[in-house]
Parts: C-alpha cells; sequence; structure tokens
C-alpha cells in the first residue's frame, strides 16, 4: 500500500486495534512461554526471584488486564508514525524493528534481555537469553497482525477473531482472581 493510495488510519482505529492486538499476542505468547519455560520454577529458583513476583502473586494475575492500557500508549506512537508503519510496503518490518530495537534490547532501564540489563545487572546470560524468545516473537506477531488488520479493515472475519479472542483471553484472569478469592 502506498500513501498516495492508501486512507489514513484515524487515531482511535489505530489506538483500538493495537490495544486488542497487543493484548492478544502478549496473553497468547505468555501463555504459551510460561509453560514452555516453566516460569514458576524459574521465577522461584534464579536470580530472578530478586525481581519477579511469583506467578501465583494475584498482581501477576492481573497483569494482562492492565495490556490494554500499554496498547493504547502503544498505539497513540503509531499513529504518529502511520506513514511508515501503516502507508507503506513492509511496515510491519518497520514497526517490529522499532520494538525490539527500542523496547527490547535499547531499554533505558536495565530490564533483562536489553543491553542495559546485560551490562548493569548481575543475571547470568541465560537469564537474559531465555525469555528473548517470547518477547521477539510477541512483538513479531504483533507487528504482523496489526499492519495487517489496519490496512485491511475490510476482512471482517479478522475483526472477529480478534475481538473474540481478547474477550475469551481477558476473561481468564478474572476468573482466575475469582477463583482464587474463594
Amino acid at each position: 500500500m502506498t500513501s498516495t493510495d492508501a486512507v489514513r488510519p484515524k487515531l482511535l482505529d489505530v489506538m483500538v486495534k493495537t490495544l486488542v492486538t497487543h493484548s492478544v499476542t502478549y496473553m497468547v505468547m505468555g501463555l504459551l512461554a510460561s509453560s514452555i519455560l516453566d516460569y514458576t520454577r524459574l521465577f522461584a529458583e534464579s536470580s530472578l526471584s530478586l525481581m519477579m513476583r511469583p506467578t501465583s502473586d494475584p498482581w501477576v494475575m492481573v497483569g494482562p488486564l492492565l495490556q490494554p492500557l500499554r496498547g493504547v500508549m502503544f498505539g497513540v506512537v503509531f499513529h504518529v508514525l502511520r506513514g511508515p508503519l501503516f502507508e507503506r510496503k513492509n511496515g510491519w518490518m518497520a514497526m517490529w524493528l522499532t520494538l525490539v530495537v527500542l523496547g527490547i534490547f535499547g531499554t533505558f532501564g536495565p530490564a533483562p534481555g536489553s543491553l542495559e540489563g546485560m551490562i548493569y545487572t548481575v543475571f547470568p546470560p541465560s537469564v537474559h537469553f531465555r525469555g528473548l524468545p517470547e518477547v521477539v516473537l510477541q512483538s513479531l506477531l504483533l507487528s504482523l497482525i496489526l499492519v495487517h488488520w489496519v490496512n485491511n479493515p475490510q476482512k471482517r472475519w479478522l475483526h472477529r477473531v480478534m475481538w473474540l479472542a481478547f474477550a475469551i483471553l481477558m476473561s481468564l484472569p478474572i476468573l482466575g482472581l475469582l477463583a482464587g478469592s474463594r
């Protein structure tokens, strides 16, 4: 899609689709990674226990419910950058590279897996590299799905699938919190 034949996406459209896509990809990748990488054991038995809450902590269950807020923040930035992201061919790649370089490797704080984290924390390299597949793949899925959805508003099936996935995945932490309060 070129800028000459594209309809510029509206702020609200980009924000809403970003919050849904980010929340869905965050939950899917988080559930997969938690199972495959055994986050319960990793957070309890490794040096990450000093900074990560146990997976049974209610705040960990609340975390996914707060992802729409992050999605709105991302959506505002994506709207500002809509030209290179949504109005050019391979905009998903520009989005993904931006997320990976600025949001994963180039963070200002010493997060595990980031350059700052590798320099300033005492975590062994295995801790830094263990979680990278989850966040790199989640950012890739976010970029691919979101750019396709924004650029193809006529695909009603995609709209329905994303909203259904959002509703189901957001209900899981709520059900978990309700079950835990009994």
